[in-house]
């Protein structure tokens, strides 16, 4: 969009959020890039250069504005929806691949030399692997700078940087501050405590909680999940230890409290933590698509801003989607939780209930499948699943191809179209995932098929919603029985939970 000059300056000019982002603008007469948003007068349209990303911002020599903060918009939603090598590429550079591996590790994740890589990865945003890392490292560094009261090397090392040096000499470049002038404006930063963060996650307006949160409640895994006090709590499976992490719903930002074992783990938990909530997500762009259609329009104008809740941890829900086959929500639960309690290590949180994390596919995969209480065909589902994730023959990582990980999946004995594309949708996050013969689905078309009312599937009405299938399961026909209720999760706090 970036390459869209008319369109950019009139964004600037109307100062509009929608595309906070999207695209960067630098002044080159201040030297700094800001979000399209940013409440200062906007600058001649001759003095504006647009750029793809933050850190090809920075790489052209331009530093954060400090009053609108272009670091902490939320991402563009580009890299959740899009299954091509530079989408792969951004959401793994999200989870610390390049801090862990290096640009090396990073291409053989993908499977491409890093000059092609490179040479992609600067193509369409102007940067390569390491300057977007360097953006990410600047972000995180500002978090823990702002927030906590941690020693400047401490903050250096966790946000991922490799000397103090190119922590100083960042930041720097970055916000034209020192990391000690940076926390002298944050009013000295939060006190450290036992690696509690808290953080606010912005999103793209509208958005809907009741369903996101409503349902995260309702399928939460006793002892991993939690609803308390107005929020959903859960542990978190990190590379360098344990964490847990509660998420509140707010007005224009979701308040995030996060307990870490090790603070290096912090930006790989926020990233999780807004794939969880799908906080990059475009909902005017969905609202539109969806908005269209004469019988799901005036649904959607009632409930602006769904989304379909995913995942933190892709294997740990194809786990349970086949836990899920075929029983209630209720039995579901049950099945997890027990499994949590029986092989997940122990978690320490003294603010509330949560006592386990989900076991990892090590561990499950010498599970003895005897042991479960399931019938013997979904036991051997869970072995082969289990036993493809830990082996790595079924690749469902951030950076997976999703139609290698679709084939894989289905390949395994037990694992029908539901269970596919349920793990494809909030497993995978591919929005072109659809689950016609899911029960909720079905059920919005009456007891039969095809809607007695407008003749047509699931399937067939969806087809006009791609690449958007994924939202559009909320609101799968619009002729609704009247007993239906299509706020299918209430508030936990109103419903008792």
């Amino acid at each position: 969009m970036h390459e869209d000059i008319e369109r950019c300056v009139r964004a600037v000019q109307s100062k509009d959020a929608r595309f906070d982002g999207w695209f960067y603008t630098a002044v080159v007469t201040t030297g700094i890039y800001c979000r399209p948003s940013c409440p200062a007068m906007p600058p001649r349209p001759e003095n504006m250069r647009f750029y793809p990303s933050a850190a090809a911002a920075q790489q052209a020599g331009f530093r954060a504005c400090k009053r609108c903060r272009p670091d902490a918009t939320p991402g563009s939603p580009l890299w959740n929806e899009r299954a091509d090598l530079v989408a792969r590429a951004m959401r793994l550079i999200a989870d610390g691949v390049i801090d862990a591996g290096g640009v090396p590790g990073l291409a053989a994740r993908l499977g491409y030399s890093v000059r092609q890589l490179e040479r992609q990865l600067v193509a369409e945003l102007g940067a390569g692997p390491l300057a977007l890392a360097r953006a990410q490292r600047a972000q995180t560094a500002r978090l823990l700078i702002e927030t906590t009261a941690l020693p400047m090397a401490d903050v250096a090392f966790a946000a991922g940087f490799a000397s103090i040096r190119a922590f100083n000499d960042t930041v720097r470049g970055v916000f034209a501050l020192s990391p000690t002038e940076l926390r002298k404006r944050a009013n000295g930063g939060l006190a450290a405590m036992s690696g509690m963060l808290s953080l606010r996650l912005p999103f793209r307006l509208p958005l809907c909680p009741d369903n996101l949160f409503g349902h995260l409640a309702a399928t939460a895994v006793p002892g991993v999940e939690e609803w308390r006090d107005g929020a959903y709590r859960r542990t978190l499976r990190l590379p360098h230890g344990q964490g847990i992490v509660a998420l509140r719903p707010g007005p224009e930002h979701i308040g995030c409290q996060l307990a870490l074992a090790d603070l290096r783990d912090l930006a790989i938990a926020i990233s999780r933590c807004r794939r969880l909530l799908d906080l990059d997500a475009d909902p005017v762009a969905v609202g539109e698509l969806l908005g269209g259609d004469p019988v799901l329009g005036p649904l959607v104008a009632k409930a602006p801003g769904r989304r379909v809740p995913r995942t933190v941890d892709a294997a740990e829900f194809a786990v349970r989607a086949v836990l899920g086959q075929q029983v209630s929500t209720s039995a579901a639960r049950t099945h997890a939780g027990r499994l949590a309690a029986a092989h997940g290590e122990p978690a320490d949180d003294p603010a509330g209930g949560l006592t386990r994390l989900f076991p990892g596919m090590a561990a499950l995969a010498g599970v003895d499948p005897a042991t479960l209480a399931l019938p013997a065909g979904r036991r051997a589902s869970f072995a082969a699943l289990v036993a493809a994730l830990a082996s790595g023959s079924v690749d469902l990582g951030v950076g997976s191809d999703w139609a290698q990980a679709r084939a894989g999946l289905a390949a395994l004995p037990g694992l029908g179209a539901w269970t596919v594309e349920t793990i494809a949708m909030r497993g995978l996050g591919d929005p072109d995932a659809f689950v016609p013969n899911d029960l909720g689905v079905r059920g919005g078309h009456g007891a039969r098929t095809r809607c007695s009312t407008c003749g047509q599937t699931a399937s067939m009405r969806s087809t006009g919603f791609l690449p958007v299938r994924r939202e559009s399961r909320e609101l799968p026909c619009g002729h609704v029985p009247k007993h239906q209720n299509l706020r299918n999760a209430s508030w936990p706090a109103r419903s008792g939970r």
